[in-house]
């Protein structure tokens, strides 16, 4: 097993209420509160950076978007003619 040297520090104040709920629930797991807050907010944080970064739709706007793909006649508009050439113009 591979360990990385803890080299960063999170501090933060809470009322007493809830690190007495944070210490049971890591008592429960068999955690201590370290392991407890760090694998909870890291879970917690790639799911907020995965949320942020899916495009959700309805069906009715999934269904449009599929038949404006599927549309052979369709032409650019100026909006998405200027994105495409924003984008041609990024350096990588």
């Amino acid at each position: 097993m591979t360990t990385t040297r803890a080299d960063a520090r999170i501090n933060v104040r809470l009322p007493s209420e809830l690190k007495q709920t944070i210490e049971e629930a890591a008592a429960a797991l068999g955690q201590t509160v370290s392991e407890f807050t760090i694998s909870t907010v890291v879970q917690e944080a790639r799911h907020v950076l995965e949320a942020a970064q899916v495009t959700r739709l309805s069906r009715r706007d999934r269904d449009l978007f599929l038949a404006a793909l599927d549309d052979v006649d369709a032409t650019p508009n100026a909006a998405l003619k200027a994105a495409a050439q924003r984008y041609g113009n990024r350096r990588v």
